[in-house]
């Protein structure tokens, strides 16, 4: 019988603006996309292998302090902020 689950753990998580103090603080690589003038790509190194992540999306850490990136709409549509 399928039943329904819930995350019982929760995450930190903040939303990357593009700026080099988070850049440094997750060791996210980057770079100026080819073709697109001002606009930088960004990579966030995870346990599964190294992940886009794009200006406006959230950085999230788990209890073990490993991160990884959620699009901002996922983020919204997924997590609540804990009061």
């Amino acid at each position: 019988m399928l039943k329904e689950y819930r995350k019982t753990a929760t995450i930190k998580a903040e939303q990357f603006d593009g700026s080099y103090e988070m850049i440094k603080k997750y060791n996210l690589g980057f770079w100026k996309g080819q073709d697109t003038g001002e606009i930088y790509e960004y990579s966030i190194p995870t346990k599964e292998g190294v992940l886009d992540l794009n200006v406006g999306d959230w950085i999230a850490t788990d209890v073990n302090g490993e991160h990884w990136p959620i699009a901002d709409e996922i983020f919204k549509k997924t997590y609540e902020e804990v009061k």
